[in-house]
């Protein structure tokens, strides 16, 4: 787990890159660090803890992901064939759907705080995680950036132990509170958002794995505020 650190969030550690796509399973294991000081945050019930919570993430996991949410949303947005799609992604300025689409994850994920539990943000980022290895499982790149790299060492074993993974850290917060059961519909989220890029971009490179990953964090938390709300 400590090779993918420096890949995946802005912890200061070292790690080998050449051995990254041979830890993938690790990902899920990524969100008790990445979602400890927001937790925190949220624990301390702070005022606007909510807005610092937010903050305090993306100190943790850096706005890698979210430049890649604006780049694929420009691209989705774009009408023609794929190689327009494409070209748009990898524009280097970025449009109004580009900025449309970060304004309203953010807008979600901090407006959906208040109604949750301190430790939802866990729960989010362990679905973020895990989408991401469901991306990579994908083996479908798009160009020769990290995404093919990574999805190069993707095998059904990484998958399989990631999965496992996953499952044991979300099992003991659903034995606690079973409405946290709700958090696995946010999953459908990320594999919307898998679906839609196979469509229109043909494959998938690090700006759409920034998507998933950003879109299903943001769809975890609006799922389980309104599952606290109604159950």
């Amino acid at each position: 787990m400590r090779n993918l650190l420096p890949f995946f969030t802005r912890i200061p550690v070292k790690g080998d890159f050449e051995r990254v796509r041979n830890e993938l399973w690790a990902l899920p294991l990524l969100a008790p660090l990445t979602s400890a000081l927001a937790t925190l945050v949220l624990y301390l019930g702070l005022p606007l803890s909510n807005v610092l919570a937010v903050l305090a993430l993306y100190l943790t996991i850096g706005l890698l992901h979210l430049d890649g949410l604006a780049d694929w949303a420009d691209g989705m947005m774009v009408k023609g064939n794929r190689e327009r799609k494409v070209k748009a992604m990898k524009d280097v300025n970025t449009g109004i759907a580009g900025v449309f689409a970060v304004v309203m994850v953010l807008f979600l994920q901090v407006y959906s705080l208040p109604f949750l539990p301190f430790y939802a943000l866990y729960l989010a980022e362990l679905n973020s995680k895990f989408a991401m290895l469901l991306a990579l499982a994908t083996k479908k790149p798009l160009g020769q950036g990290l995404g093919a790299y990574f999805m190069g060492g993707m095998n059904r074993g990484q998958l399989a132990l990631g999965t496992v993974l996953y499952l044991l850290l979300l099992l003991p917060v659903i034995y606690l509170e079973p409405r946290s059961l709700a958090s696995l519909l946010g999953l459908v989220a990320g594999a919307y958002a898998i679906r839609i890029s196979l469509r229109n971009f043909g494959g998938l490179n690090g700006d759409c794995i920034g998507a998933v990953a950003e879109i299903t964090r943001a769809g975890t938390l609006v799922v389980v505020a309104f599952a606290w709300q109604w159950i």
